[in-house]
């Protein structure tokens, strides 16, 4: 669930503040939130949090949308408890700039206390993209053009993140020659840079920028051969079916 976005701060000339890069504060509240996942942790550092964390953060993705694009989304730092979640609060700060018209894969970056992240891709594939991902794998064309494409963001310092089925679906040969990539049901690619002193504004944007860039060849692969889902909201991922022991409601 994403929350409105703060406005960003003003200065005296009342423009919009630049963004400044995360101080090694920043990285300092989000070890003492792991340590103390409290509501009294947090009112007591909220001030702070709303400028130096969620606020940076807005502002970094704004400037990044003037030359990417997108809508900038921030979202909540709550975790929703209706779900009985461990912890109060996410233990990092995560946004995206979205795509709508025409849907694109969203750009995404995460500040927390191991650094700030940067990535992009398609996560929890709905049904008919898995259909639509499937076939372009199995293709000798475009499931090769796909394998070249991951060996080079991997080539340039890019980890891939997927989360896999255990064998491969029914319907195509266990020994497909990209049989891993069929197991596939997500497929992101990003990369981490440390903060433990802080990141500088630059160093932040040129991070996350390239990031994006690196990764520019996977989200054209997904546009061409994927694509959003069509399928209504509540078909892309139906609820799990309850066990004996739960309810059903």
């Amino acid at each position: 669930m994403q929350t409105k976005q703060p406005q960003a701060p003003e200065d005296a000339a009342g423009t919009a503040s630049q963004f400044p890069g995360f101080s090694a504060w920043v990285f300092e509240w989000f070890a003492g939130l792991e340590r103390d996942n409290s509501r009294e942790y947090f009112s007591a550092t909220r001030d702070r949090y709303e400028a130096e964390v969620r606020g940076a953060l807005t502002l970094m993705l704004s400037e990044l949308s003037g030359t990417f694009g997108g809508a900038v989304r921030v979202f909540r730092q709550q975790n929703d408890m209706r779900f009985a979640p461990a912890l109060p609060y996410k233990r990092r700060t995560y946004g995206v700039l979205d795509f709508e018209a025409p849907v694109r894969p969203r750009l995404y970056a995460d500040i927390s206390a191991r650094g700030l992240y940067s990535g992009t891709g398609y996560q929890r594939l709905a049904p008919d993209q898995l259909n639509r991902y499937r076939e372009a794998v199995a293709d000798d064309q475009s499931g090769a053009q796909l394998a070249a494409t991951l060996a080079t963001l991997q080539d340039s310092g890019l980890e891939l993140i997927t989360d896999s089925l255990t064998a491969v679906p029914r319907g195509y040969p266990r020994d497909h020659a990209r049989a891993a990539l069929l197991k596939v049901r997500s497929l992101l690619a990003g990369r981490l840079t440390t903060g433990d002193s802080g990141i500088a504004r630059d160093d932040a944007l040129n991070h996350v920028a390239g990031t994006w860039r690196a990764a520019a060849g996977l989200n054209s692969w997904l546009e061409e051969h994927v694509g959003p889902s069509t399928l209504a909201p509540r078909e892309r991922w139906p609820r799990r079916p309850a066990k004996p022991s739960e309810p059903a409601g």
